[in-house]
């Protein structure tokens, strides 16, 4: 388990001393306009949404060992090239082939605290630990790169090679640690089941009733597709809800690929110091406030809170769209506020789908969800349009806008009709 913290640790850390800026290094290597940078982040991003659904069904079939294996390897292999690469097609196919490991990893990372920690207490407690060494990670990564001298060089995409090859190291000793002490396990409860007479009739019994199982699981795997879209169809509270989680997570994603273009097209001051100080006041402020604002919050409906965390967002947008290219704690102070907003919202989203679905649809509403992520996938290229088109302060405005559309949308989710579940269960 520590492994994977340390991992997640390192591994994010090194990612966000290089990754934000590669938008900077596109647009001075070969003075891409933002539309063109943002087609190129928003392709990556949306292959890595399709192959993060394709990737956690198939680690069930192969194991989760081997596919983090070849997804370490794909990362290694990836930023090694992205060190080296000096064309735009090169970039723009390994950045999508760096957006794939990701998309495979991080789903991953999560499934093996779930493969590993069985008490469901626990487990939720290493979530949350994950959570928060990864938002430490994009604290100290894009600082200590600054840091380092290292900020904006691409040579520096040596150093997350360099990481996720170490983390490989330490994934090959943990799982043989582990793989051990299952054998260990199993070797004990084979010489006590020799002890009785009976087991071999019990044994057999069991294999019967593990077989009914894994048939009952691979039928309602097979069906599963249909059930999402059973329920996509009839529950109009449901797709309503994804429409306006999409829209949030566009809003957004504006911070991770738009703002740094505009502030690097609009050439101000101290850009690669304020970009590093963006994403370790993000970080910040979501690690020292995350417990604070859940116990303070606690009394407020679920809606209330995104409502809340809504208005913040908003309030954020606002504020980038007015601040002065040239007021470097300006952008700081819409930042913090952005950071807030995603602090409420982001947890609150997932316990909010939780509580809407039904017991035995649990798994097709969470697949539902899944689909906010094109959202963030089409930022990078709905910004870029914007950027070239209106401007970086219309590009705020209108998130902004579309922030209230969410509250409207929002407000609206108890009056809209869901299905009997009841029926649809049988």
């Amino acid at each position: 388990m520590w492994i994977l913290l340390f991992g997640s640790f390192i591994t994010r850390g090194s990612y966000y001393m290089v990754w934000p800026f590669l938008a900077v290094i596109l647009y001075e290597k070969f003075a891409l306009s933002a539309t063109h940078v943002g087609l190129i982040l928003s392709s990556a991003a949306v292959i890595s949404v399709l192959v993060s659904f394709v990737g956690s069904a198939l680690s069930d079939r192969i194991g989760r060992h081997q596919l983090m294996y070849a997804s370490g390897i794909l990362y290694i292999i990836s930023f090694s090239i992205l060190a080296e690469v000096d064309s735009i097609a090169g970039y723009s196919l390994v950045i999508t082939l760096c957006s794939i490991a990701t998309a495979l990893w991080r789903p991953l990372t999560s499934a093996l605290i779930g493969d590993i920690i069985k008490d469901k207490g626990t487990r939720e407690l290493a979530m949350q630990s994950l959570y928060f060494v990864v938002n430490v990670g994009c604290a100290v990564g894009p600082m200590l790169g600054l840091w380092l001298g290292l900020t904006g060089e691409q040579s520096s995409f040596y150093i997350t090679a360099a990481a996720f090859a170490f983390l490989l190291v330490l994934l090959w000793w943990g799982f043989h640690q582990h793989s051990k002490l299952d054998n260990e396990k199993s070797r004990q409860a084979n010489q006590r089941s020799a002890d009785s007479l009976d087991n071999e009739k019990n044994s057999i019994s069991t294999e019967t009733h593990n077989q009914n199982k894994t048939q009952t699981k691979i039928t309602a795997k097979s069906g599963a597709s249909n059930q999402i879209l059973k329920v996509l169809m009839a529950d109009k509270l449901l797709q309503c809800l994804i429409f306006a989680n999409i829209l949030c997570m566009f809003i957004y994603a504006q911070m991770d690929s738009s703002l740094i273009q505009y502030l690097t097209r609009a050439k101000v001051p101290d850009l690669l110091q304020l970009i590093s100080a963006m994403i370790f006041t993000n970080a910040l402020v979501i690690i020292s406030t995350q417990f604070l604002l859940l116990k303070l919050m606690a009394s407020l409906s679920l809606i209330s809170r995104i409502q809340v965390g809504l208005v913040l967002l908003m309030c954020s947008q606002i504020w980038l769209a007015v601040n002065p290219l040239t007021l470097f704690w300006g952008w700081i102070g819409a930042i913090v506020v952005m950071s807030l907003a995603e602090t409420i919202l982001f947890p609150t989203m997932n316990v909010h789908i939780d509580r809407l679905a039904p017991e035995h649809l649990r798994g097709a509403y969470f697949g539902a969800a899944s689909f906010y992520e094109f959202g963030y996938a089409i930022a990078p290229l709905g910004g870029g349009i914007i950027l070239d088109q209106l401007g970086g302060s219309w590009l705020f405005f209108i998130a902004a806008a579309l922030t209230l559309i969410v509250i409207y949308l929002y407000s609206i989710l108890d009056n809209l009709p869901r299905p009997d579940f009841v029926k649809l269960e049988h």
